[in-house]
């Protein structure tokens, strides 16, 4: 008798929570955003305290999207942005600004960059999940 061959089982396709990295020297910002992200969106997020943890952290793991406040004491949203910018691994991560900065200087500068969006705090946290998404085209 021949051996009957089964077609392969199709799986369907397993997808995987965006992964967002979130940049902020504020806990409390910080914590907002995770709850929103996460509760709201089913997003993992990760939360860096300071430039230096998020770069090192965008650089070693697999990001989706960086939430990144711009006033910082170590190194502001600029100076992060550059060098997220200037990295291979980190260049093609859309970056989105989470700032209270709202000047017209400041917003000229944001629209200057290569920014993925602009979100200004306050922001609210039961719609901040369709803001990210809508920025990022997800």
């Amino acid at each position: 008798m021949p051996k009957r061959i089964l077609p392969k089982q199709i799986l369907p396709k397993r997808i995987l929570p965006k992964r967002i990295l979130i940049v902020d020297d504020e806990a409390d910002i910080r914590d907002v955003v995770q709850a929103a992200l996460e509760e709201i969106a089913g997003w993992q997020i990760l939360k860096a305290a300071s430039g230096v943890e998020g770069l090192r952290m965008a650089q070693t793991l697999t990001i989706d999207a960086i939430l990144l406040d711009i006033s910082m004491p170590d190194m502001d949203g600029f100076e992060i942005f550059s060098q997220l910018q200037a990295h291979p691994s980190t260049q093609p991560i859309p970056v989105i600004a989470l700032t209270s900065k709202v000047l017209a200087r400041d917003r000229a500068r944001f629209a200057s960059l290569n920014l993925a969006g602009t979100i200004t705090k306050p922001f609210n946290p039961l719609s901040l999940g369709q803001e990210v998404a809508a920025l990022l085209g997800w």
